[in-house]
Order: C-alpha cells, then sequence, then structure tokens
C-alpha cells in the first residue's frame, strides 16, 4: 500500500499541550502511523484493486463465453443425432 502523510512531530506536540506525557504521545503517534501504513487505502490502492478486477472479470467472461459455446455445439450434435435417428 501507498503511504499517507502523517505528521507524527505535530501529533505529539498537540497531545503534550493538552496534558499528556510526551513519552506517551510518542507511542501513541507511532502507533497511529504504523495503523495508518498498514490498515488505510489510498485513491491509488482502490484504483490498482478495481483494474484487478476488472480484469478478472473479463477473464471470466471469456471462460464462461467460451464454455458456453462448447454446450450449445454439443447440444446441438446431440439433436442433430436425435433427429437422424428418428
Amino acid at each position: 500500500m501507498s503511504s499517507i502523510a502523517f505528521d507524527t512531530h505535530a501529533f505529539v506536540k498537540d497531545l503534550t499541550r493538552a496534558g499528556m506525557t510526551e513519552e506517551q504521545a510518542e507511542v501513541l503517534a507511532r502507533s497511529q502511523a504504523t495503523l495508518i501504513d498498514e490498515k488505510l487505502a489510498t485513491k491509488q490502492d482502490l484504483k490498482e484493486l478495481v483494474a484487478r478486477l476488472c480484469r478478472g472479470m473479463k477473464e471470466l467472461e471469456l471462460r464462461l463465453t467460451l464454455r458456453l459455446g462448447s454446450m450449445m455445439v454439443v447440444a446441438i450434435g446431440v439433436v442433430a443425432v436425435l433427429v437422424k435417428l428418428l
């Protein structure tokens, strides 16, 4: 995943101004930065996912078309044989 800009320094400063100790604020900032980097998807991540899904759907469509065509050929062959025999 692509990383998202997260200003840990400003985050720590805000937390210390609000009364949190600097050590606690730094630990929280590191945790938040890790969470953002590992768990959040960016617009680019979503675009890549959509592109992969579209490619997969096109491959699936081709496979299904070929399978349906094959089934139709077999069905027509069976009907032709039955018409000849009956």
